[in-house]
């Protein structure tokens, strides 16, 4: 009871001080019928407070995210579903789920009655157009009784998280060439050459069974040889961000390092259905692999929440790959980079090792005098140079280039990207020329 005088609204603290003027003029003009109405005046706050205090303790509250993740742009539904417990109806139900301003506005739902052991839920949608993980709740619900005179709030601890991952896009079919390694007793081989049967031949361990004795084999080196097991062989690939905030322009979600982002996103979505088996590094010092048991959340949950950084540098990202090192391809999306830079990347193209680099252009996002276009256009093309002359298979990117219309270009060998190459030499010869006095 104390609890709903608390909560009395200013309707009901008016009624109250009705009640209180008309007993103190009952009084003062002797008048019975007056202090009688002075009465059921203040009775109806005082109910009303009973009433909704009576009930507040009894309800039960549920969210359920439809679904959980969601890409940047697309919308969640959000289920709330709440019971009543007590063996009283109750009044109307005000409800406002709090929501982080990425998000929207607040909701205000209501819900006019629930009867005693009753259920009944309410719906409503967010849309996200910055990739994050968003709090949603604790959801606050006011009771009132039916006249409006007593409102208790209760909020709900419960809060339920949604992830808003990056916009991922469906990629054409290509077939990329070395993505192949081997896992097992021996290392990778060529799939072109062995195929999946590995016949090749080890020494005798005690348990091996007899029946994979390779005799051939024990006669020539004179001692017991069996066959391997199997080799199995998979698809692999190592994704790299870049996400130098030195290496991007740009703000928000037009930005280049979240054209970046969504690239990485989508290019691993591709791959995963396509049975590869990833690792992602970032110069943050991530290091990620998408097991099965993950499926697509592991990397797309890191993806909704990775940010630009002003640490790291190239050297940094490129021991991280080399720390552990998987086989099969290596899918990089770059920002802007100095030949030198390009140069340390070009070193990570080992003989059997298929590099692709999405070379962005990231001062394409930006408005530029002509004569600093110029200038940014030959660094970029010198960086691309680097890598073509490191063995790897170079995209360029530039403002307003869709990933699907380049996608192609990164199954394409490096005879493909031969006239780039000349173009990026023509542009380097150029602008030495140009430096020359007396050119």
């Amino acid at each position: 009871m104390r609890e709903g005088l608390r909560g009395l609204t200013t309707r009901g603290k008016s009624f109250l001080a009705c009640a209180v003027a008309m007993a103190v003029l009952s009084f003062v003009f002797a008048e019975k019928d007056l202090l009688r109405v002075a009465i059921l005046i203040a009775a109806l706050p005082l109910l009303g407070a009973w009433y909704v205090g009576r009930t507040r303790y009894k309800l039960a509250c549920t969210r359920t995210l439809e679904p959980h993740r969601t890409p940047v742009g697309a919308t969640a539904r959000v289920v709330l579903r709440l019971q009543n417990l007590s063996g009283l109806p109750t009044g109307t139900l005000l409800l406002e789920d709090r929501l982080p301003y990425a998000l929207g506005s607040r909701p205000r739902l209501v819900l006019e009655r629930l009867g005693r052991r009753q259920a009944s839920s309410v719906a409503y949608t967010v849309r996200a157009d910055v990739r994050g993980r968003y709090e949603v709740g604790p959801l606050v619900v006011r009771l009132t009784d039916p006249f409006g005179l007593c409102e208790l709030t209760r909020s709900f601890p419960s809060v339920d998280r949604l992830t808003v991952i990056p916009q991922v896009i469906a990629l054409p079919s290509v077939r990329l060439a070395g993505e192949y390694a081997g896992t097992g007793e021996s290392r990778a081989r060529s799939v072109a050459v062995h195929g999946e049967d590995d016949a090749a031949t080890r020494e005798y361990r005690y348990g091996d069974d007899l029946r994979r004795v390779h005799w051939r084999s024990t006669a020539r080196v004179g001692e017991l040889m069996v066959r391997r097991e199997e080799q199995p062989w998979e698809s692999r690939a190592t994704l790299i961000l870049d996400g130098r905030a030195l290496a991007h322009r740009g703000e928000g979600p037009t930005a280049s390092f979240e054209w970046a982002v969504s690239a990485i996103a989508s290019i691993a979505m591709h791959l995963r259905h396509s049975g590869y088996r990833l690792r992602l590094v970032t110069n943050a010092g991530v290091d990620i692999d998408a097991t099965e048991a993950d499926g697509d959340g592991a990397i797309l949950d890191h993806l909704a929440e990775v940010k630009l950084s002003e640490r790291g540098d190239v050297a940094g990202l490129i021991d991280l790959v080399r720390h552990r090192s998987d086989g099969g391809m290596i899918i990089s999306v770059l920002g802007l980079l100095t030949p030198a830079e390009a140069e340390l990347l070009g070193a990570l193209r080992a003989s059997n090792t298929t590099c692709v680099g999405f070379l962005i252009d990231s001062t394409t996002w930006l408005n530029l005098p002509t004569a600093e276009r110029e200038e940014a256009d030959q660094a970029h093309g010198a960086a691309a140079l680097s890598l073509l002359r490191g063995g790897w298979r170079t995209v360029g990117v530039r403002h307003g280039d869709k990933l699907p219309g380049l996608w192609p270009q990164a199954a394409r060998g490096s005879q493909g990207f031969a006239w780039r190459a000349a173009m990026a030499e023509t542009v380097t010869t150029t602008a030495a020329g140009a430096g020359r006095p007396g050119t």
